[in-house]
């Protein structure tokens, strides 16, 4: 099962604002590199966002690129990304992913390179 959690999810209007949050779930877990995917009905799974937590490097899709931002809070492994001015194809399944074999490189990050994910949360940007 998964041992990261997903929450924020929801209804925005566009040029509105929301922010997700991923934190460790489950048996205690070193994570190398935190990131975000999404997935639009129809779409293939794309990154969003990805954070290397050994030095803080991140790197973002450039359709999100200077819109969603992402930082480390609460926990060492809990970590929010911050989504502002929205559009309607931002509408995405958000999952969160966590690397922990120290494989990842978040300047090319790839869905194979995570092996503990959440469930995801929905997010929907409409009037």
């Amino acid at each position: 099962q998964a041992q990261l959690v997903e929450s924020g999810g929801g209804l925005v209007q566009p040029g509105g604002s929301l922010r997700l949050s991923c934190a460790a779930s489950g048996f205690s877990t070193n994570y190398y590199a935190i990131a975000w995917f999404r997935q639009a009905p129809g779409k293939a799974r794309e990154e969003v966002s990805c954070l290397s937590l050994s030095d803080g490097y991140t790197h973002y899709g450039e359709s999100v690129r200077g819109r969603f931002s992402m930082s480390r809070a609460g926990a060492k492994n809990t970590v929010f990304l911050q989504m502002n001015s929205l559009k309607p194809e931002d509408t995405a399944v958000y999952y969160c992913a966590g690397d922990t074999q120290g494989v990842v490189l978040c300047q090319r990050p790839h869905p194979l390179d995570f092996t503990s994910w959440g469930q995801g949360t929905p997010v929907t940007v409409s009037t």
